[in-house]
C-alpha cells in the first residue's frame, strides 16, 4: 500500500454516486469515508477528519449549501476543502458557492477523471 495521498469524506444521499466517488478516489490512493447527508457529515467530520469533502447539494434534511456553510463556520473545519457537486450550474449557485467559500464545484454528470483532478489539486495542492 502506496503513501495515502489524503482522506475524503463523500457525501450524497445516493448511494450509486457515493459509491462511484469513493471508488475512484480509492483507486486513485485516497482514503475514503462516506456519509449519507449533511447532519452525517457534520456528525462525523470531526471524527473523520478529513482533509477534503465532496458534497452534493440537492439531499434531504441538510442540503449541500447549509452543510457547507456550517462546515466554514467553525473553526474546527474551516480549513477543510470542499467540492460541491450537484445537476444544478447556474451562475447564481456558483456565486453562492463562491460566496459561501467552496473550493471547486462539479456538475452532475460528472467525469470521474475531473472529479479525482480537481480533488487531487485541492489535496496536495
Amino acid at each position: 500500500m502506496g503513501d495515502v495521498l489524503g482522506k475524503v469524506l463523500v457525501v450524497d444521499d445516493d448511494e450509486v454516486i457515493r459509491q462511484l466517488i469513493a471508488v475512484n478516489l480509492n483507486l486513485e490512493g485516497f482514503e475514503v469515508e462516506t456519509a449519507t447527508d449533511g447532519q452525517d457529515c457534520l456528525d462525523r467530520v470531526l471524527e473523520v477528519r478529513p482533509d477534503l469533502i465532496t458534497l452534493d447539494v440537492m439531499m434531504p434534511m441538510l442540503d449541500g449549501w447549509t452543510t457547507a456553510a456550517r462546515l466554514r463556520n467553525d473553526e474546527a473545519t474551516r480549513h477543510i476543502k470542499v467540492v460541491l457537486i450537484t445537476a444544478r450550474a447556474q451562475d447564481d449557485d456558483k456565486r453562492r458557492g463562491r460566496e459561501i467559500g467552496v473550493d471547486a464545484y462539479l456538475t452532475k454528470p460528472f467525469d470521474p477523471a475531473e472529479l479525482i483532478q480537481v480533488v487531487r489539486d485541492l489535496v496536495t495542492g
